[in-house]
């Protein structure tokens, strides 16, 4: 099973660090039996007291980073290689070849992730769409930190040696409910707030959003087909829509007859649409759950991508356009249609002021590939699926199935026109309607962040942008607390966009620790990672640690788990099935 699963990329570096992990179990860092932050503490202090150092003295930075998805990661990384690097560098200056007498103010780096799932990697694992493996692949990035960490470990012979930085994982604990951020403020001296923008949804404010069932935002359909624990009820909802009716013929991969409006045009709307159309047969050999394919079956005879501009301006890459026009060539029995008068009407004077003015080279190709699909003959389309992408359409209300007063039915829209200058244009409506059928409508028109318990009336939260209140990255105040990722800056950006983000936030922590007041002897210290698992315990809380969460992924991609040789991994739909998994032996 080993040779198999070493032969599916996308795995094979979970293996490794899983096997890394097993064959240094006794030497781990991470252990909290062996070598706690309150010893190398103690430690240091005595080394002080022997070499005449007065107070303040070097000790460890301890570091609480709230989220461990893309931007927690990255600003663990960042942030322990600037800390490193200091280290080095000022004992270099002084010519000992250690960091004890340093000026640096600290002499290592704990840093702890905290995670409210029992598993890491945030949007990576439950955001990036199944069929974008080379995506996900990212994980084996991150992964990295805590294998170099064991690797450092193992190479340590003298039990008193101290490596200069560790990394603790701490899955299934929920900050501001569990723990409150005071708390973690007291403990640590930097606390980084990285938990995302995935509480809550932009909103349409139609009539029918709140009322019909068959309304769901893409972020909890996304959720769902990626297998998040705490999205499988959308499960029967999609099963309702797509399958009305029971029918004693439908096999695992018919194609739904039902018709889906996805109500946006950014990368997540195209990403939906291409799924509901793909189905089963195009998704087989991913690590999307059995269960989410069984419902999808075959597909859904048609999608529906509406959005209120024209083309120009739509949130869209060419990347995930192209994988929409190249449906049909793929083999997954689905076109892709474009009106060319929506084309036209979109392209103002304005829009071709945009598409001349700087950053207008990748819209150019998108209008470029969206006219020539537009030129194509599809008077007698040979696919049973069809993706349909439409602009300048302004959804005002969603109405009822004429057959169930509590399902929705359409989607009434009303045409727009752009208004403008080059940059700044917007949909004006023309008075003009049409209504768009619909059993199932998903809204993807953007995230919105929300402030975790314990936040409110601090003055940290900004509603209107939905994100925590900083100056590159610093939160306003004399405080500890740093932001960084979607909950800094908005839903905006790739994965890779967090790199830069990152690093900014990293550097308002450097230039506060090297502002802030060393903590002097006498003072109460923070106790980081020892105080956190002192609560946990009390509160009975089980966290499952990094290696707990390589137990889960042995779990997942054992072979009795898998449908097929290709699938990379089976995921747990539930957290208890993921804490089982966690403290198997």
């Amino acid at each position: 099973m080993l040779q198999r699963c070493l032969a599916r990329p996308q795995i094979a570096a979970f293996i490794y660090v899983h096997a890394q992990f097993t064959s240094t179990r006794s030497n781990l860092l991470l252990r909290r039996t062996f070598s706690s932050t309150e010893n190398r503490r103690q430690k240091e202090n005595e080394n002080n007291d022997e070499n005449g150092i007065n107070p303040p003295y070097p000790r460890r930075l301890s570091v609480a980073v709230v989220g461990a998805g893309p931007a927690g990661f990255y600003t663990t990384k960042y942030l322990t290689s600037s800390v490193l690097k200091r280290i080095q560098s000022t004992a270099a200056a002084t010519g000992t070849g250690t960091a004890t007498n340093a000026p640096f103010a600290w002499s290592g780096i704990d840093v702890d992730l905290i995670e409210r799932l029992p598993t890491p990697y945030g949007l990576v694992r439950y955001g990036v769409a199944p069929d974008h493996p080379e995506v996900k692949n990212v994980e084996n990035d991150f992964a990295a930190l805590f294998n170099k960490q064991k690797d450092e470990d193992a190479s340590c012979h003298d039990h008193q040696q101290q490596q200069l930085s560790s990394i603790a994982f701490y899955g299934n604990v929920e900050v501001g409910t569990q723990i409150p951020i005071s708390k973690l403020q007291s403990w640590y001296d930097i606390v980084i707030l990285a938990y995302g923008c995935q509480a809550a949804d932009k909103r349409l404010n139609i009539p029918g959003e709140d009322t019909l069932e068959g309304v769901l935002s893409a972020r909890e359909f996304v959720a769902w087909y990626n297998g998040h624990p705490e999205f499988q009820h959308i499960g029967p909802i999609v099963e309702r829509c797509l399958w009305k009716q029971k029918d004693d013929n439908v096999t695992e991969t018919s194609i739904s007859p039902a018709r889906v409006v996805v109500i946006g045009q950014g990368n997540v709307a195209l990403d939906v649409a291409r799924i509901l159309a793909k189905g089963k047969p195009g998704l087989i050999d991913t690590d999307t759950p059995t269960s989410v394919l069984n419902v999808l079956r075959g597909g859904v005879s048609h999608v529906s991508v509406v959005g209120r501009r024209g083309h120009v301006q739509g949130a869209f890459t060419i990347k995930e356009l192209r994988e929409l026009t190249n449906l049909e060539k793929d083999g997954f029995n689905a076109s892709f249609v474009v009106r060319k008068e929506e084309l036209e009407m979109g392209m103002t004077e304005s829009s071709v002021e945009e598409l001349k003015g700087p950053g207008g080279r990748p819209r150019t190709r998108i209008d470029k590939l969206l006219q020539d699909t537009a030129s194509q003959d599809k008077s007698t389309p040979d696919s049973d699926k069809s993706v349909e992408i439409r602009f300048l359409l302004n959804p005002t209300e969603l109405v009822c199935n004429e057959g169930d007063s509590s399902h929705v039915g359409h989607v009434v829209c009303e045409k727009t026109r752009l208004e403008g200058d080059a940059g700044k244009q917007r949909p004006v409506g023309t008075g003009e309607m049409e209504e768009l059928p619909a059993d199932l409508v998903l809204v993807s028109i953007g995230y919105r962040g929300m402030p975790l318990e314990g936040m409110e009336g601090l003055d940290f939260f900004d509603s209107t942008s939905s994100t925590v209140i900083n100056n590159h990255g610093k939160l306003p105040g004399e405080n500890n607390l740093f932001v960084t990722g979607w909950i800094k800056r908005g839903p905006t950006g790739i994965i890779g966009t967090n790199i830069m983000d990152a690093k900014d936030t990293v550097n308002s922590v450097m230039k506060y620790i090297d502002s802030s007041k060393p903590m002097r002897r006498g003072e109460i210290q923070p106790q980081g990672r020892d105080a956190l698992d002192q609560h946990l315990n009390f509160q009975g809380v089980k966290a499952v640690s990094w290696d707990n969460f390589l137990q889960i992924v042995s779990a997942e991609i054992d072979s009795s788990r898998l449908r097929s040789e290709s699938q990379p991994r089976e995921k747990f739909l539930t957290v208890s099935d993921m804490l089982k998994a966690a403290s198997s032996s």
